[in-house]
């Protein structure tokens, strides 16, 4: 079993009820802050409630990677936040995230994400196929 910052075992969960302060701690400690409204806490409260799937891995009571997802458990499932502490990095905590998601929606469902540009090469490693034919809307207003 793999040991972080803690020294202990990393639990992997599903939490549904995941706070917002944990949420925003363990997305500020991932990196993943600057491209997450999280100075906007009703947003980032309305992320969780609005999730389909929440996977959580802990050493200790410490938060160090989630998977934040939006399902309807039969067709497709957007894995649209994926954070792991820093100090967690390379040692299969976010591989193990999505292996998680992808067990919880369930054989037959698609795992769609958008890649941050530094993490495209993690991705790609991780067995993803890159998809040149995705679309999005932007959070223009």
């Amino acid at each position: 079993m793999t040991e972080t910052v803690t020294g202990q075992p990393i639990r992997y969960a599903v939490e549904p009820d995941l706070s917002a302060d944990e949420f925003i701690d363990v997305l500020e400690r991932s990196g993943l802050a600057e491209r997450r409204p999280v100075s906007d806490r009703p947003r980032v409260e309305g992320m969780l409630r609005n999730a389909g799937l929440i996977v959580t891995a802990r050493s200790g009571d410490l938060l160090v990677g989630v998977a934040r997802s939006v399902t309807d458990f039969a067709y497709c499932c957007y894995l649209s936040d994926l954070a792991v502490d820093r100090d967690c990095q390379g040692r299969g905590v976010g591989r193990e995230l999505m292996r998680r998601t992808r067990a919880e929606v369930g054989e037959g469902v698609a795992c769609i994400l958008l890649s941050a540009p530094k993490a495209v090469t993690f991705y790609e490693q991780s067995g993803l196929e890159r998809h040149n034919q995705a679309f999005l809307f932007t959070h223009k207003p």
